[in-house]
């Protein structure tokens, strides 16, 4: 699960008047819809826990709406503190017997699924803790002032850069252990800590360090805000959208497969696979976003070895064509072309079934069904077709 502390007031960065940085719009959506999207989206992400400033539930209500809200409780109060309103998410998911957390700050919204996977990963494994970190490529220098004067400070030392990493966020652990942690340093009064690896240090707990990416900025003055429109208007920018169509005309049988999902029918689709025409359609939608060929290309019907195959194999091996080449997948689309038999009991679980073998949350997920008016072989009940859509976002310009 994922904790998102936005309790902060931050309002120098967001500018006078504007209110707390978070709740900034940032290219029509709030700096805190852009850091949640990536969590709720993910599939390993079971539910996304928010933590907002007591006077902030409005605005926090203004700052999701459009945003795929499955997965987030219902907003915990913060504290004092950063330390403390963290302390008070971990506090209100105790007992719901989630293994591992992922702790991410709400100025921060350029993760991305791949910052996720290996932060699970690493914690899944050996590590209780796991951070994304970047190491030090500057040389660093300590400040000396000078008593009884103002203006700049002047250089005290050169410190050596070797070994040195720069944290960010987020910051993975064993839920039961980062709990008992921030319990131990809050009993203790201690409340110096800037992050929650300071807090699994304080307690003895062993933090892995996972590199990060230099664009996993946290936003805390204007010229951040400035540094986030410019990432933006980048290489997140190369958008690319796919469309697929199929056609498989009925046979003997009494389930057609559609959308993944058997539906009890008079006839089955017939085809060298199961002959899944929504999930064809959906295939050759993805690998036209990709320029990569087209289903046949990948899953030719001479091959037996696809012979009764399902479906579900192709449009998962689309999938993974496309995170191979750096997109995200952003968005599917599929209308079903028939008379019979109705799609309308069967679209939501069509929705859940696609979403699954795509990885994406299911509100990405569009399943229509029209008529042709009786016109042509599917008004006559030969068989179905279907059309579809694929949107990729390629964040580094594929």
């Amino acid at each position: 699960m994922a904790l998102v502390v936005a309790a902060g007031r931050g309002e120098r960065a967001a500018g006078a008047g504007r209110g707390p940085k978070q709740y900034v719009d940032v290219r029509g959506r709030s700096l805190l819809a852009r850091t949640l999207e990536p969590f709720c989206r993910h599939p390993r992400i079971a539910a996304v826990q928010v933590v907002i400033h007591p006077d902030d539930a409005a605005l926090y209500a203004r700052a999701i709406a459009g945003l795929d809200g499955d997965k987030l409780h219902v907003p915990v109060m913060g504290g004092p503190s950063r330390q403390a309103s963290v302390l008070a998410g971990l506090e209100a998911l105790d007992g719901a017997g989630f293994g591992v957390v992922l702790i991410q700050d709400a100025a921060r919204p350029m993760v991305d699924d791949r910052d996720i996977d290996r932060l699970i990963e690493a914690v899944a494994g050996k590590y209780s803790g796991a951070i994304l970190a970047l190491p030090m490529a500057d040389t660093i220098k300590r400040e000396r002032r000078v008593e009884g004067t103002t203006g700049r400070a002047l250089i005290g030392e050169t410190v050596p850069r070797a070994g040195l990493w720069r944290a960010l966020t987020p910051q993975a652990f064993r839920f039961p252990e980062i709990l008992a942690a921030h319990r131990r340093a809050s009993t203790a009064g201690a409340q110096v800590f800037t992050d929650d690896a300071s807090v699994a240090e304080f307690a003895g707990i062993d933090v892995a360090l996972v590199a990060g990416r230099p664009d996993n900025i946290k936003v805390t003055t204007a010229e951040d805000f400035a540094m986030l429109e410019r990432l933006l208007g980048g290489p997140h920018a190369d958008v690319r959208t796919g469309q697929g169509f199929d056609v498989h005309r009925f046979g003997p049988g009494d389930t057609a497969w559609l959308c993944g999902v058997g539906v009890p029918h008079t006839h089955r689709l017939v085809g060298h696979s199961d002959a899944d025409v929504g999930l064809h359609a959906l295939t050759d939608a993805i690998l036209g976003a990709l320029a990569d060929g087209d289903i046949g290309s990948h899953f030719p019907p001479s091959d037996p070895q696809w012979k009764n195959a399902a479906s579900a194999l192709f449009l998962a091996h689309a999938v993974e064509r496309a995170a191979q080449a750096g997109a995200v997948l952003n968005h599917l689309d599929v209308t079903l072309i028939c008379e019979t038999p109705k799609i309308g009991p069967h679209r939501a679980a069509m929705r859940a079934r696609i979403a699954e073998i795509a990885g994406i949350a299911v509100g990405r997920v569009g399943v229509k069904a029209t008529t042709t008016e009786g016109l042509g072989f599917t008004g006559r009940g030969e068989g179905i077709a279907a059309m579809a859509t694929a949107t990729l976002v390629f964040d580094r310009g594929g």
